[in-house]
């Protein structure tokens, strides 16, 4: 009997932090080992107590990675309605205020055993590897797969500096994703460009969603209104979410837009400064703390609004689509894929945007089809991940057969390039000045004694 393909998903943030990078990597377990055909591990961060405090929401803490485990698969059981075959283990990780980001600690690819190691799923493998010092991902595993979640030249234009950093940050993300990973899936063409890179959403949304947007379908179908609330806006309350765009969208057409309420729901490092700019509006714009998108609370709300443009995906988007609700968003390449279905609504300009969100104010939102609905959902989307990776075909390493000696060559200078480079950043991201230059946290070459003792680490697993 062969043995079952296993791939080990390694990703930058974990539950309780409803971040895109927590619960897309662990609805994508959940679904590619639904089928009992794959062997799946999830790989995420631990945090030590100070770290769970700064990052977690609700004052929710874990005293140990057991307890941990159990929470993520009891809220994910409680979605996905099935009972998950794959496992779940951590590396050791620090939060970085700075970059308001988990970065892991030490040769997370150890986490894996070598006897074990066969596909990995790099979920932002230039955030995973900036500062990686171990063993070379190509070497451990025969096929590595980075997927681009994150717009992050575009949050770092917005910076002191910002012009400039984007620029360093280019190359340095094509170099640790060049000489990292085989294959890059970039969500859209929002992020990024990487050289062989293909775009795909391979993402989905909680089923939760489409079940809410079947009660209102149903609603529809027997003529009830299934909306009785107006526009609102949910995302992690900083600027940069959309925040900004969407107050001065607000601000500078009050007179077209009179009378119109918008509830705002999230919490963020910018909540004060977004309530203090609501209140200045003509316009009821209402502050609330973060909810659970799913929430009732959500239900009846007929327009999402999101002109947000530094995401590459937007979650909340395509639950909102899943709910059957009518999206107004910026006409930007993180939207492509939202744009096949007929209540997203994309602006080009302010005044689209008014016209948009009256129309949309004045009118139901349309029934989605049965297809449409499907195109949301993560099992189209675990299809359209393993048809981006290849591997809805037996895999082959195919890289050493060439059609000519020329090409042979060819492919052996590049490889030896492409070692040579991997040395160079191996050396540098050893040396604790050269890592403090480009950013890393002091003292993360290697975990902590703190962080040893919490995951059990060894002292050769550790080395």
């Amino acid at each position: 009997m062969d043995k079952k393909q296993h791939i080990a998903i390694f990703t930058t943030a974990s539950l309780p932090w409803l971040t895109g990078t927590a619960v897309n990597p662990l609805f994508r377990a959940a679904y590619l080992s639904k089928s009992g055909e794959i062997d799946v591990t999830l790989v995420i961060p631990w945090l030590s107590l100070k770290d769970q405090k700064l990052v977690y929401p609700n004052n929710i803490t874990f005293a140990s990675p057991s307890e941990h485990k159990k929470y993520i698969c009891q809220w994910l059981e409680e979605r996905v309605g099935f009972t998950t075959g794959f496992s779940i283990q951590f590396y050791p990780g620090r939060f970085s205020r700075d970059k308001r980001s988990i970065l892991a600690v030490g040769d997370i690819s150890e986490i894996i055993p070598d006897d074990e190691a066969d596909i990995a799923v790099l979920e932002e493998p230039e955030h995973l590897t900036w500062y990686h010092h171990g063993k070379r991902w190509k070497t451990k595993f025969r096929l590595v797969i980075g997927i681009i979640h994150t717009n992050y030249l575009e949050y770092v234009k917005r910076e002191k500096n910002g012009t400039m950093q984007a620029f360093l940050l280019k190359y340095l993300n094509n170099w640790v994703v060049g000489i990292y990973c085989h294959k890059v899936i970039r969500l859209s063409a929002a992020t990024q460009d990487y050289p062989g890179s293909i775009t795909c959403n391979v993402h989905g949304v909680n089923p939760k969603f489409l079940e809410i947007g079947e009660k209102k379908r149903e609603q529809q179908q027997k003529g009830d209104q299934a909306f009785t609330k107006g526009a609102y806006f949910i995302g992690k309350m900083i600027w940069s979410k959309g925040y900004k765009e969407l107050l001065e969208l607000l601000r500078n057409h009050q007179k077209e837009l009179a009378g119109l309420e918008v509830d705002l729901f999230g919490s963020g490092e910018d909540s004060d400064e977004v309530q203090k700019a609501a209140k200045e509006l003509e316009l009821a714009v209402r502050v609330h703390p973060a909810h659970d998108h799913a929430d009732a609370l959500f239900h009846d709300y007929k327009l999402f609004l999101n002109p947000s443009t530094t995401d590459v995906v937007c979650t909340t988007t395509a639950e909102a689509l899943a709910m059957g609700k009518i999206v107004v968003c910026a006409n930007h390449p993180s939207n492509d894929f939202f744009k096949q279905f007929p209540n997203c609504w994309t602006y080009n300009d302010s005044d689209e945007f008014v016209k948009l969100t009256l129309k949309a104010l004045a009118e139901g939102p349309r029934q989605p089809t049965n297809a449409q609905r499907h195109d949301l959902s993560w099992e189209a989307a675990t299809k359209r991940f393993l048809r981006a990776s290849d591997l809805d075909w037996p895999l082959e390493r195919k890289l050493s057969r060439t059609s000519s000696n020329f090409m042979a060559t060819s492919f052996d200078l590049q490889q030896k390039v492409e070692t040579a480079s991997a040395f160079v950043h191996h050396v540098a991201s050893g040396f604790e000045v050269s890592r403090r230059i480009f950013g890393a946290i002091p003292g993360s070459l290697q975990p902590d004694e703190q962080l040893q003792t919490e995951l059990g680490l060894t002292n050769a697993a550790k080395k």
